[in-house]
């Protein structure tokens, strides 16, 4: 996995040099620090999801795209987050009880995005099905077991994965109460 990470900020590197765009042009465009983009290139620290979609909106390129060039051997096929492995952020200084979780964040310039609420019975049944996406899954109630391509994962409330839709995936509920999930898909404009 950190081969695959320090990947990213080699692939980042390069698209920004052979773009002409400065450290600055892309920190600017993605809203974060020239620090912060330096030590992702210098695979010094890994950018959440919604920084890394931001620099790669800011690269101006594709999504898909940008995936297709590093290594395919280091490319994990799902990435999980544990509820775990959120961390708290701080937005308003002056406010007080209010907590926010980083869950995900895009601008929608170059590629569209779709959010939906979906809910799965107990027993639930269905094909794996492929969809022209990248897909991301935030457990709200509930568990569910996702089967994408040859893996499967258990995911609990507060869990997310995110993963290329093209590969053959199903979540399936072997429990006996309902699981409740917001799903995002994000494709690109064409």
């Amino acid at each position: 996995m950190d081969d695959y990470l320090i990947g990213v900020g080699v692939r980042i590197k390069k698209l920004r040099k052979d773009n002409g765009k400065t450290i600055k042009n892309i920190a600017d465009g993605a809203g974060v620090s020239n620090g912060l983009i330096s030590r992702i290139e210098n695979g010094r620290t890994i950018p959440s999801l919604p920084v890394l979609l931001n620099i790669i909106n800011a690269l101006e390129i594709e999504v898909g795209s940008f995936f297709e060039k590093i290594d395919k051997d280091k490319i994990p096929k799902i990435w999980i987050a544990r509820k775990s492995d959120y961390q708290v952020i701080e937005k308003e200084t002056e406010a007080n009880g209010f907590v926010y979780h980083h869950i995900i964040s895009k601008q929608l310039n170059v590629m569209g995005m779709e959010a939906v609420l979906l809910e799965i019975a107990p027993n639930a049944q269905r094909e794996k099905v492929t969809t022209e996406a990248y897909e991301y899954k935030y457990i709200l109630s509930g568990s569910v077991v996702y089967k994408v391509d040859n893996e499967e994962v258990e995911l609990f409330e507060g869990d997310s994965l995110f993963f290329d839709g093209r590969l053959p995936h199903v979540p399936v509920n072997n429990n006996s109460e309902p699981v409740k999930m917001l799903v995002f898909y994000f494709f690109n404009k064409k």
